[in-house]
C-alpha cells in the first residue's frame, strides 16, 4: 500500500510518499525537498512554487500567506492586521477575503482556498513523476 501526505503550510509545503514501511520527502521539479506556498500571476500564465517566488511578476501579483486567509471574515483583526503587510491587494467579497489581482488586462480576484489549491496541484503533480 502507498500513501501521499502534504503538509500544506503558510510559507513552505512539501509532499512525501509512505511505501514498504518507508517515508521518502517528494523532491520538486527545481530539486528541493520543500516548495513555496506563493502563486505568482502574469500576462502569460499562473506560476506556482519555486517559480512563483523567483518570477519577474508585479509584487501586486504575487501572493503568499494564503493560508492565513483561509476560513476567515474580511473583518477579522488578524486578517487587517496581515493586510498591511502584503504587497497584493485584498477585497472583501461578500464578507470574505479574496486577492485583486490583475493578468492579461483584467482585473480577477480568486479567494485564498483558490490559491491553497494551486499549492496542492502542484505537489500533487511533483509526488506523480
Amino acid at each position: 500500500m502507498v500513501a501521499v501526505g502534504i503538509d500544506l503550510g503558510t510559507t513552505y509545503s512539501c509532499v512525501a510518499v509512505a511505501q514498504n514501511d518507508r517515508a521518502e520527502c517528494i523532491q520538486n521539479d527545481f530539486g528541493k525537498y520543500t516548495t513555496p506556498s506563493v502563486v505568482a500571476f502574469n500576462d502569460d500564465e499562473t506560476l506556482v512554487g519555486e517559480a512563483a517566488k523567483t518570477s519577474n511578476c508585479l509584487l501586486q501579483n504575487v501572493v503568499y500567506n494564503a493560508k492565513r486567509f483561509i476560513g476567515k471574515q474580511f473583518d477579522d483583526p488578524q486578517i487587517k492586521a496581515d493586510m498591511t503587510l502584503s504587497t497584493f491587494k485584498v477585497v472583501d467579497i461578500e464578507g470574505k477575503p479574496h486577492y485583486e489581482i490583475q493578468q492579461n488586462g483584467r482585473t480577477i480576484h480568486i479567494a485564498p482556498e483558490k490559491i491553497s489549491s494551486r499549492v496542492l496541484k502542484k505537489l500533487k503533480d511533483c509526488a506523480e513523476v
